[in-house]
């Protein structure tokens, strides 16, 4: 995926420039314009910035899809079923594991997301999809 292409393609669409996405992320113009030149590469923390200057869910801002993207709604979620890892325990397990994915080389990234896609599988979670294309020789 090209972070910095598709940055540049939301901010574009929804009209901010450069100075307004400085003004909103505390992050320099020539950062952004980097970024979006693909000469540079944001930690998660900064792509959440951007997300949040753009007003979009991060998760929107990582969508590779060819289908424009949609949350779902949760309304049609069962009463008594709940996100996971929204809040209390699940939550930090969640938070600590993404701290830890970010210092994790790609190979075993890729190795992770491959175990999660198994797991996925075996316990038929019909809608789980890993995506490990960047990873190579697993």
């Amino acid at each position: 995926m090209n972070i910095g292409k598709r940055l540049r393609t939301l901010r574009e669409c929804k009209h901010v420039s450069h100075e307004e996405i400085q003004k909103r992320t505390g992050l320099h113009c020539s950062y952004t314009s980097r970024v979006e030149g693909g000469r540079a590469v944001p930690t998660v923390k900064t792509l959440e910035k951007f997300a949040r200057a753009l007003e979009l869910p991060l998760s929107e801002l990582l969508y590779e899809g060819e289908k424009p993207f949609t949350l779902p709604n949760r309304k049609t979620l069962k009463d008594d079923s709940k996100p996971f890892a929204a809040s209390g325990k699940d939550a930090k397990m969640m938070a600590k594991l993404r701290r830890l994915l970010a210092h994790t080389n790609a190979k075993n990234q890729g190795l992770l997301l491959h175990m999660a896609q198994k797991m996925a599988r075996r316990n038929n979670l019909p809608n789980a999809r890993v995506r490990i294309s960047d990873v190579t020789n697993l």
